[in-house]
């Protein structure tokens, strides 16, 4: 697997494979992975699904200060095994609770970790904890839902604030389904650049996991969809929201204003999570790691350094 290489964050420290069900995921890990270290290390969940670890790669400077930082691709995407022919009713959420657990059991630190998901990863990470939050010292959401439903109202009024003849073009593509047209990618990007990422033209790390996506659809369009606001896929229902005073991690929330993980969306958690802290980004749309890097690494290292 070609990693993401860029002065603004560290090459790994190793990279390698685990065997997962006869197949393989793909890791790297930033810093010395010492289960008895001081700082307990940090396992970063990926979005998408399927969108590969790269664009959350500025997360490895957590790992500068002190703690080693895991990034993995989740089964289908990037350096782990691709299944385009997989049928749809493989890809469930316990299938990557369960590839979760089996990489950080290989890695040797499943007694002592932090669990970070960022978007679908932070849809992720409350499954992760609820199956068996054992060795988990904290857990930290980004950017996520804690239902699709609510996913999708925010995404909804959000799309209805766009030019009326960008609406127009999703709109009829959606209908057709041509939503692989060039004319409702250049629709699209009007959306992601004002409520995905907010640095345009976007930095080498996300055009590689949003590559990723193009070039290996199969997870993010079976649980997804075709978009982000154009949900069809299999986590069309999912939800989380009455399962979440279960949660018994310390848990940090976090977003940026300009998010389409509006407030809403996130809300459920710091409602009913028992043990929950959130962080609002200002200058941030959908990946404040990305568009306020310093500001998220001080506002994540703090919180982890309270829970180790």
């Amino acid at each position: 697997m070609a990693t993401t290489r860029d002065a603004r964050f560290p090459d790994p420290t190793t990279e390698g494979e685990v065997d997962f069900r006869s197949h393989r995921t793909w890791y790297r890990i930033t810093g010395e992975l010492d289960p008895d270290a001081e700082q307990a290390p940090l396992v970063v969940l990926h979005g998408g699904p399927g969108a590969a670890h790269n664009y959350t790669l500025m997360m490895a400077n957590l790992a500068g200060r002190g703690r080693a930082v895991v990034h993995y691709d989740q089964l289908g995407c990037g350096g782990s095994t691709h299944l385009p022919d997989a049928p749809v009713d493989f890809w469930t959420p316990q299938l990557f609770v369960d590839e979760l657990r089996n990489l950080v059991e290989a890695l040797g630190i499943d007694r002592r970790f932090h669990l970070l998901g960022q978007s679908w990863g932070g849809m992720l990470g409350p499954e992760v904890v609820l199956a068996d939050d054992a060795g988990i010292r904290s857990l930290t959401i980004c950017d996520s839902p804690a239902s699709m439903e609510l996913w999708l109202e925010a995404a909804n009024t959000l799309r209805g604030e766009l030019p009326a003849d960008v609406q127009q073009t999703l709109l009829e593509h959606e209908e057709a389904g041509t939503t692989d047209s060039p004319q409702y990618a250049a629709a699209e990007k009007v959306f992601y650049d004002r409520h995905v990422c907010r640095v345009v033209p976007n930095p080498p790390e996300v055009t590689d996991s949003f590559a990723q996506i193009e070039a290996e659809p199969t997870v993010y369009h079976t649980m997804n969809g075709p978009s982000e606001f154009h949900v069809v896929g299999s986590l069309k229902d999912w939800s989380v929201v009455d399962r979440l005073d279960g949660i018994r991690v310390p848990t940090l929330v976090v977003a940026g204003a300009h998010d389409e993980a509006m407030p809403l969306v996130w809300e459920p958690f710091v409602e009913r999570i028992p043990d929950v802290r959130s962080h609002v980004f200002p200058e941030s749309s959908h990946m404040p790691h990305v568009e306020e890097p310093d500001a998220f690494l001080d506002v994540v290292e703090s919180f982890l350094a309270q829970h180790d």
